[in-house]
């Protein structure tokens, strides 16, 4: 039986720590503070936009709340981000993505000053992160990251495979292992003998957005698989992109969907503004 890795339980116990440092900062007279914009009213925006004010309420970090209609300027947008970065109270900034179409979103997110880039998608993160410098990372590979440690399971030496290269997770995903002293190795899209590569992770990490593709025939005997994907099924019931009932018998540990990845990154994300706060303020 695999060991079920419980991103709820170890979110909660990482807000409860971060809720008891809010608590000591405020008694020192800082106050933290996150800027969330948010551009139309895409449904899954709405649903994660409404999940950060509860985890900021949470744990004592105060959340601005920008709901800017579709037809909002890039312009008008670009001037919003240059007045929170010149606000000394507001530490973090994020701008809810998708962006409507005609809005240029390398362009938002390089107007973000980097030092309140808590959501670590800023191109100076991004290289701090490749050089091995401090920055912020990108909430859901940081996350991972959290859950592998907390969960005991060991990173240094070990193969880890990285299903997928986006920005937001599979390139800063396989960073982050090589900083953990990890053996890595990407797989794409193009990836020939896909089974065969997979097969031989120690730590399997699997980001490709196809509803249940990894199947039994892509995990070794003892591998610890962490599924970053959420869809529905057929059924309408929320899934990932590892079909766990067929995977689970053969890993030694393995992420549920929902209850995994999910809940660590909005955790990380108020991670990353606490840690705004108390290096740049």
């Amino acid at each position: 039986m695999a060991k079920i890795i419980d991103g709820k339980t170890i979110s909660q116990q990482l807000k409860d720590e971060l809720r008891q440092e809010v608590a000591q900062l405020k008694e020192q007279g800082k106050n933290c503070c996150l800027a969330v914009i948010q551009v139309g009213n895409d449904p899954a925006s709405s649903v994660y936009v409404g999940n950060k004010k509860k985890a900021c309420t949470y744990i004592g970090i105060e959340s601005l709340s920008y709901e800017l209609p579709e037809d909002t300027s890039e312009e008008e947008l670009l001037a919003l981000i240059a007045k929170l970065n010149e606000d000394k109270n507001v530490h973090g900034i994020l701008c809810q993505l998708p962006l409507p179409k005609h809005m240029d979103e390398d362009k938002v997110i390089q107007a973000i000053d980097s030092k309140k880039d808590v959501d670590g998608f800023h191109p100076q993160n991004v290289g701090a992160l490749v050089i091995g410098q401090e920055g912020f990372v990108s909430c859901t590979p940081a996350g991972i990251i959290e859950l592998l440690h907390r969960s005991g399971v060991e990173i240094e030496g070990k193969h880890c495979v990285v299903i997928g290269r986006s920005n937001i997770v599979g390139k800063p995903m396989s960073l982050l292992m090589l900083r953990e002293n990890a053996t890595v190795t990407v797989c794409h899209s193009r990836t020939k003998n896909l089974p065969q590569i997979c097969k031989e992770a120690d730590i399997l990490i699997v980001a490709i957005g196809k509803p249940q593709f990894i199947t039994a025939e892509y995990v070794g005997e003892g591998a610890v698989v962490i599924d970053v994907g959420i869809h529905r099924d057929e059924n309408n019931k929320l899934c990932g992109d590892v079909k766990f009932d067929e995977v689970e018998p053969f890993a030694s540990a393995i992420t549920p969907v929902p209850g995994g990845v999910g809940p660590m990154t909005i955790a990380m994300l108020m991670k990353n503004c606490v840690e705004a706060m108390k290096l740049y303020s």
